[in-house]
């Protein structure tokens, strides 16, 4: 049998997002004692966290919420004001009695995140965005066909274009990319793009001296639907079909990339024995049954009747596949990406009827489906995330 991780024979293949031999490991965290500065550094971001989350607050209201003493917050809020980050807004404006105390807020605009998308197929698109994901400029530049170094240096000149439209000083760079992406920035392998063990924070941090975090596109973003996109669970999946077939998955809260960091590679499950064979090795993938490319291609030239029964049926295969994921993971929420007039109606439709037919009453009951089909700041909102949680540990 074919090794299921042997790269396409087409490496331009957008639809491949991970089919490489990774010889990468999660390796566990080394447990050492803690310092008084890794104390003050935990409090810092304790303090950043809950007003980040519960809003405007003053110093006591911080204390008895965090269970620090009143001469902790007040040093640690004098830090944050002198970094830019908190501001003191004046007295409270209630009816309370006594004197009103002064109340702290965050900057939203205190500094800026670059955000980086690089899944487009012919774009890589970027933007400046503020503390709250608010978009503040917008940049892209157009790869084509570049792969390699030149695909990389493109990037490099996406992210100087945005460090020049960025109004305040930068607080770190977000990137979600295509392919395996390790936990230190490494993309391991991203077949369309050429990159093979590609150290991309690490160069972006030397090259623009701002820490840069770089992400799997569709794990980051499944973070920008869990921070930023209402999602009303900490159990929950995101699908793209855009190009290839990939998924985020979030579990408890926390995002779940698997010790080879290759969670999520839900293409190349068999849903068919005696189907076509598939770039993978195997036959009957769910890949190429639900990839929007393969999808325009069966509809092609089909009625309306027939292009909704091409739908009907990637959809069901679809929900055959998350239907056990569904049951063991007690998710709550199923979002998919991709071309809105693919995902709405009968695709999605008969996928979430699959699952419910298929699992046990109350875990389809809890079940939420949803498409987020083009929304088109999900990866960016993921960058800035991962920045947030990395630089401020507002997550």
């Amino acid at each position: 049998m074919a090794d299921p991780f042997l790269p396409p024979t087409d490496p331009r293949r957008g639809a491949e997002r991970g089919l490489a031999r990774v010889s990468a490991r999660r390796q566990p965290p080394e447990r050492t004692k803690a310092s008084t500065l890794d104390s003050r550094i935990h409090n810092r971001a304790l303090v950043l966290a809950t007003l980040y989350h519960r809003g405007a607050m003053s110093r006591s209201e911080i204390a008895r919420t965090l269970g620090l003493t009143a001469p902790t917050v007040s040093a640690l809020v004098a830090d944050l004001e002198s970094d830019g980050l908190v501001v003191d807004t004046g007295p409270r404006k209630d009816n309370r009695l006594g004197k009103p105390a002064n109340v702290m807020r965050i900057d939203d605009d205190a500094a800026h995140i670059l955000a980086l998308d690089l899944s487009g197929s012919e774009h890589f698109g970027g933007a400046v965005l503020n503390l709250r994901g608010d978009v503040v400029r917008r940049a892209r530049v157009r790869y084509g066909n570049a792969a390699g170094e030149r695909a990389a240096e493109l990037v490099f000149q996406l992210v100087g274009e945005l460090m020049e439209l960025a109004p305040r000083r930068v607080l770190g760079i977000g990137v979600g990319s295509p392919g395996i992406v390790g936990d230190a920035g490494v993309i391991h392998h991203a077949a369309h793009l050429g990159w093979s063990e590609l150290p991309l924070a690490a160069q972006l941090s030397e090259r623009f001296g701002v820490p840069a975090h770089v992400g799997n596109d569709v794990n980051i973003a499944a973070l920008a639907v869990l921070r930023f996109r209402n999602a009303r669970t900490q159990n929950l999946m995101v699908i793209t079909i855009e190009h290839g077939v990939g998924a985020g998955l979030i579990v408890g809260g926390e995002l779940v990339e698997g010790e080879q960091f290759a969670a999520g590679e839900i293409g190349h499950v068999t849903v068919d024995e005696d189907g076509d064979p598939c770039v993978c090795g195997h036959r009957g993938c769910l890949e190429p049954l639900i990839d929007a490319a393969e999808l325009r291609r069966r509809m092609a030239g089909r009625d309306p009747s027939g292009r909704d029964g091409v739908l009907a049926d990637a959809g069901r295969a679809l929900g055959t596949v998350l239907a056990p994921i569904s049951s063991v993971l007690n998710l709550n929420e199923i979002a998919l990406l991709g071309p809105p007039d693919l995902v709405e109606g009968p695709f999605l439709d008969s996928a979430a009827a699959v699952i419910r037919a298929r699992t046990y009453a109350p875990i389809s009951a809890s079940l939420t489906m949803r498409s987020l089909a083009g929304d088109p700041d999900l990866i960016l909102l993921g960058g800035a995330s991962i920045v947030l949680s990395g630089e401020l540990g507002v997550w």
